[in-house]
């Protein structure tokens, strides 16, 4: 299952107050997951945000951080770059909220891009979850079912690769929503940070 680049993005938003926001283009599968099962209303999947499994199984903050950690520690080839191992991130619960956040809102809205419809950047909705950041990233991935196949289709997109290896992020979090009848059906957040 290949992925696709919907939009063009700049590889590099630059943000006021000195801050820099790293967003590649958004991916997304060819197909979306039959989420009919779910509902009316988008319900978030991933880590302590109730108990419907609206993205698959829900893994555990232990198991999102191993996935990335393990491709940080051994080192990555992203497309041409060759990454070298970095230091592994820990968990931000202040980053899951700016993640949590903008997947609901690209559910329930039906769009697929790191800016909302308003203009909302990932650097706005960081410092609204009250993470004072001095560099941000985000990627984000549609129409994909499970945590593994997101992490998969982030590493094999250079991008959005440089982003997880990337040595100045200390911090990382992770959400998915999911919409039935929604263009892509889920909608997944990775935001990576450092104070």
């Amino acid at each position: 299952m290949k992925p696709i680049a919907l939009f063009l993005l700049s590889t590099l938003l630059l943000a006021g107050c000195g801050e820099r926001v790293i967003a590649p283009p958004p991916l997304a599968v060819k197909h979306a997951p039959d989420t009919s099962q779910l509902g009316a209303g988008p319900a978030t999947g991933v880590l302590g945000a109730g108990p419907l499994m609206a993205c698959g199984p829900r893994p555990s903050i232990q198991d999102v951080l191993q996935r990335i950690n393990e491709a940080r520690a051994s080192g990555y080839r992203c497309g041409r770059h060759a990454m070298a191992p970095v230091a592994p991130l820990k968990w931000d619960p202040s980053l899951y909220s700016a993640a949590e956040e903008h997947s609901l809102d690209m559910a329930r809205r039906n769009y697929f891009e790191h800016r909302s419809p308003e203009g909302v950047s990932p650097g706005n909705r960081v410092a609204a979850a009250h993470y004072k950041s001095r560099t941000v990233g985000e990627n984000i991935a549609a129409g994909v079912r499970t945590m593994p196949e997101a992490m998969h289709n982030w590493l094999e997109s250079p991008h959005h690769c440089e982003n997880i290896m990337a040595p100045e992020f200390q911090d990382v979090a992770v959400a998915c929503a999911a919409q039935p009848g929604s263009e892509w059906g889920t909608y997944w957040t990775m935001v990576l940070g450092r104070k």
